[in-house]
């Protein structure tokens, strides 16, 4: 089975990033993630991460930079990492897909429990060498 393509949206705003806690309709209910989501056939991943953003949270957001890349735990998708602002708006998350959400320190991120090793990998290794 050919490998997926997927993107994960680091969203910020001021010093803070969105954590969701993925919701009930969702594989692995109740982990503590970033936005992520499929790319669809003939989208790039600038608009996954525009349409993802604005479909599981209601937020417009404004993609920065592709920043890493990583595969899911089980090999199914290929994920690209990609940094975003969202500097406005009230998160109207969606039921189906978020089960919570909240504005985090990369330090309080991995302070949740539970999360994915990609994701502790990403806050712990790979974002502290960003760019601020």
């Amino acid at each position: 089975m050919p490998r997926g393509e997927a993107i994960v949206a680091i969203l910020r705003r001021g010093d803070r990033l969105l954590a969701v806690r993925r919701g009930p309709g969702v594989v692995r209910p109740g982990y503590w993630q970033p936005l992520s989501g499929k790319v669809e056939p003939g989208e790039s991943q600038p608009e996954a991460v525009v349409r993802e953003v604005r479909e599981e949270v209601g937020l417009a957001a404004a993609p920065l930079a592709k920043v890493w890349e990583s595969e899911t735990d089980d090999g199914r998708f290929r994920l690209h990492w990609w940094t975003a602002d969202a500097p406005t708006g009230d998160v109207v998350p969606d039921p189906d897909e978020v089960g919570d959400f909240r504005w985090v320190t990369p330090e309080e991120f991995l302070a949740l429990a539970p999360v994915f090793d990609g994701d502790r990998e990403f806050f712990t290794h790979v974002l502290p060498n960003l760019e601020p």
